[in-house]
């Protein structure tokens, strides 16, 4: 072997995180993991979680608000950072992440406000063209790397949905626009879906060659990126059954998506079997009671506080806020909280004071897996 394989070989066996780093300790290594080649082994392996990307919004304003912070997914040592979007040309709003890019839009009010995607781990950005963002449409953003060639710049595509009422009624809708990078244009889909209900919270989650955002109405809005078919998927559990208001959240692990929901009958995880059937799996179930006997150092209280919110004004003790590989991140008070379903275990990862005053009304919080996708051919 040539000293290169030999030292090629060495350094892919090595967590992303620590390539980034060894990046700036010689040109040779600097070389070798800026090489497409290299990268192509590397995008072959799933990522683990790193963390996550957090930002605040006004309750009752609708402004902008420009600081993004990265909540790191480890349990010790954690440092919360405010300049990750520092290398793009302007402030902006996260819209969603899939395997290591992410998608951004301009901070309103912009004189020229445009679509970004960008890679944080190599600083690389590109503006979409043909496009103005608004504030009323949800988008997502879909990535395989498995599936890009060598020899190509990495290929992505963004979708935008948009929710319209009907003319003859007041039922409502949602049409599909779709951003391919491999043909660096968007095109209109003929695909409408009717449903009556706002999208919120996590959006945009890819899974299985298929975008999901939830809904405020016990359904989860599907696209499938290939074939432009798009449909409803009812919710596990009905919350209509529920005394106090719920707070529920969806996400992808292990190549299914997710359905978590926190009530005053506890903690529960589904997994999606089969999405025309919308049948659901159990997979993971708890009482709030024995969540609060098994981290009794961050919980107290925690049913009697939960089963209080009856109004939808009101601020919820416990929120769910993503969920990604087994790692469920909520907010519990005024603590960001990282719950692994797996051991039961809860670390406190930082206090919202870190993340600004307003990061309690309904956060954009997105997760978020290092990758050297490049987003132009070198």
């Amino acid at each position: 072997m040539e000293s290169d394989d030999i030292c090629m070989d060495v350094l892919s066996r090595l967590p992303t995180k620590t390539l980034l780093g060894l990046k700036c300790v010689c040109k040779r290594w600097r070389r070798i993991i800026s090489d497409r080649s290299f990268i192509q082994d590397l995008l072959q392996r799933p990522e683990p979680l790193a963390g996550f990307f957090f930002q605040e919004r006004y309750q009752w304003c609708d402004e902008d608000i420009s600081t993004i912070s990265y909540i790191p997914a480890t349990m010790e040592g954690t440092q919360v950072q405010q300049t990750i979007f520092s290398f793009l040309p302007e402030d902006v709003v996260i819209l969603g992440s899939c395997n290591g890019l992410v998608c951004c839009r301009s901070v309103f009010p912009s004189p020229d406000p445009s679509i970004f995607v960008c890679n944080p781990s190599n600083k690389q950005w590109i503006r979409l063209l043909e496009t103005t963002p608004d504030k009323e449409s949800s988008y997502g953003l879909a990535f395989n790397p498995f599936q890009s060639p060598i020899d190509m710049p990495t290929n992505f595509k963004v979708v935008r949905v948009s929710q319209a009422q009907t003319d003859m009624d007041d039922d409502s809708y949602f049409s599909f626009e779709i951003y391919s990078s491999q043909a660096g244009a968007w095109k209109k889909s003929k695909e409408i879906c009717q449903c009556n209900h706002n999208l919120f919270k996590n959006k945009g989650i890819f899974v299985g060659g298929i975008l999901h955002w939830l809904t405020d109405g016990d359904q989860v809005l599907s696209f499938n990126i290939e074939n432009e078919l798009s449909w409803l998927i009812s919710a596990p559990f009905p919350t209509i059954h529920l005394t106090a208001i719920p707070e529920m959240c969806i996400g992808e692990s292990r190549g299914r998506l997710h359905y978590i929901m926190i009530s005053e009958d506890g903690l529960q995880v589904w997994a999606l079997e089969d999405y025309y059937d919308s049948n659901w799996s159990l997979v993971h179930s708890t009482t709030l009671e024995v969540m609060e006997e098994e981290n009794s150092q961050l919980l107290y209280n925690t049913r009697d506080r939960v089963a209080q919110r009856i109004s939808i004004d009101s601020i919820p003790w416990m929120d769910p806020l993503a969920f990604k590989d087994g790692l469920l991140l909520m907010r519990v008070s005024t603590k960001i909280i990282l719950y692994c379903i797996g051991t039961r275990k809860m670390e406190e990862l930082c206090n919202l004071s870190k993340l600004g005053r307003n990061s309690i009304f309904g956060p954009l919080v997105i997760p978020y897996s290092l990758n050297l996708a490049p987003l132009s051919q070198t």
